[in-house]
């Protein structure tokens, strides 16, 4: 980027970045003048970063806080059909509670099973979604008295206050717009990390803060705070950025096709059997899906399926589950028992989804709330109860357990409260950078101008700072296309248009 602006000379005064310092504190040193214009390069990025993702990083910061409690406020809300007054000592039927269910939503789709954990606990069956194309919208949770069979309740699951915080997280309430927005907006929060590292480091604010500066905020106090802030959060920032990628639309896809191309989820796809199904379309249930690492895993069909029971599909197969001939939910349950044998420990969670089809599988997941790692799948003929698939964390390549351990840390359960409480502090801390950057800028910008900090006319300084944000752009494709964007509208338009140029900066 090329200006007026001479190299030389102080650096330019605030912006969404760093502030001048009080005039009555001590004079700020200025970078060396070698470094002006690579300083003022990489300002101009970091203002630019700030400028179109601030908006989204405070919702995401708000909805990311507030979503790491999701299952004790759940527990808390919803403990009326979820606990029971006396525990039961004897169960019925896994398939009984599912008829009770059914009989309280005629008509409705089995979508899983999630048994009780504990004595005092209800069964909870999961009804599909009017919408299985959304995949946060969960449809309708039926919750049945393991004991008695009584209906005790339901839950719209697509309407819960946590499935609307996880849905304007994940895609703003905007589909695949939103989506791509939040994508886009997580890896330019990348750029700013980048740009405000190198900001602080050869910046005035990497001075010792002193006592004062904690006092009400003030010029130079405010710029320290923000840079600070973003110095010592600046690295889990990066991991929740990072963590976060493989539930976005686009690079998340390419991620999971990656992993599937060169393996690194399951074991060989030649032990399964030739017609199947992908394992991510069982289920578009967050709560009753398969591990992310396991989503492109080949389905194999039952063999129980051809032959004399391939022309059934009748009776209650709408309903999504007992097709003639096929064994009951709880001996599905019980043979995959001894293969999920770890997953009988406090905080574990099976879960039962029915077969497809008739020439479809039952699948049972262990989902260990803290470690991945004591996860399991496990796939039982419908027809014989037979174990065809039996697949856990060993099975998993480098890749994927690097994203399932990624999920569980970024979402505060993965190492009990201390991980909770670092993953709140991380959403504080881009709260404060967010409101301290745009407080910055508000304070210090001219009456009726953008104010962006200047362009240096050092063309061959600016070349090398784009060849190191273009390596960012080129890993994060959404990020690479918007910066040529902004490149574009940077030099083919607002320094052509004398106003537009005078009111940017």
């Amino acid at each position: 980027m090329t200006s007026t602006v001479p190299p030389s000379g102080p650096t330019p005064e605030a912006s969404t970045i760093t502030a001048t310092a009080d005039p009555a504190e001590a004079p700020t040193p200025m970078p060396a003048p070698g470094s002006s214009g690579r300083y003022r390069v990489v300002w101009r990025w970091h203002f630019y970063a700030g400028l179109f993702t601030a908006p989204v990083l405070l919702v995401l910061a708000i909805t990311g806080a507030i979503y790491l409690f999701k299952e004790p406020f759940e527990n808390w809300r919803y403990a009326d059909v979820r606990t029971l007054s006396a525990p039961v000592a004897t169960a019925l039927p896994l398939s009984t509670q599912i008829q009770a269910a059914l009989a309280a939503r005629p008509g409705s789709t089995l979508d899983g099973v999630i048994p009780p954990q504990a004595p005092d606990r209800t069964t909870r069956v999961v009804m599909a979604a009017g919408d299985p194309s959304n995949p946060f919208a969960q449809g309708i949770s039926v919750y049945v008295h393991p004991g008695t069979g009584e209906v005790l309740g339901q839950i719209d699951d697509s309407a819960t206050f946590m499935r609307v915080v996880r849905t304007v997280h994940g895609e703003l309430m905007a589909g695949v717009t939103g989506d791509r927005i939040v994508e886009t907006a997580a890896c330019w929060a990348l750029i700013l990390v980048v740009t405000g590292a190198y900001l602080w480091w050869r910046g005035p604010a990497r001075r010792r803060l002193p006592r004062s500066a904690w006092r009400p905020l003030k010029r130079g106090r405010l710029r320290r705070v923000h840079a600070v802030t973003g110095a010592v959060a600046g690295v889990v920032l990066v991991f929740l950025v990072l963590s976060g990628l493989p539930w976005s639309g686009f690079w998340g896809d390419n991620l999971s096709r990656l992993q599937a191309s060169i393996g690194s989820t399951s074991p060989d796809a030649a032990a399964f059997a030739r017609e199947s199904v992908p394992a991510k379309e069982l289920t578009a249930n967050p709560d009753t899906a398969v591990p992310w690492a396991a989503e492109r895993l080949p389905v194999p069909a039952d063999p129980g399926g051809g032959g004399g029971h391939g022309a059934h599909g009748s009776g209650t197969a709408g309903r999504g589950w007992s097709y003639p001939g096929s064994i009951t939910a709880e001996r599905a349950l019980a043979a995959a028992a001894p293969e999920a044998g770890g997953c009988r420990q406090p905080g574990c969670e099976l879960s039962v989804l029915p077969p497809a089809g008739p020439k479809g599988v039952y699948t049972v997941v262990a989902t260990d709330v803290e470690d991945p790692a004591l996860g399991r799948t496990v796939l039982v003929d419908q027809y014989s109860g037979k174990v065809l698939v039996d697949y856990g964390w060993e099975e998993y390549g480098l890749l994927a357990k690097a994203v399932e351990q990624g999920i569980a840390v970024h979402e505060g359960r993965r190492f009990g409260t201390a991980n909770l409480l670092v993953m709140l502090g991380t959403c504080v801390a881009l709260i404060t950078l967010v409101v301290s950057g745009a407080w910055m800028w508000w304070k210090r910008r001219p009456r009726g101008r953008l104010a962006a900090p200047a362009r240096t006319t050092d063309r061959r300084t600016a070349y090398g700072v784009l060849a190191v944000l273009a390596v960012l752009g080129v890993v994060f494709p959404l990020a690479g296309i918007t910066m040529v964007a902004v490149l574009s509208l940077d030099r083919l338009v607002i320094r052509r248009i004398p106003k537009l140029n005078t009111l940017i900066g």
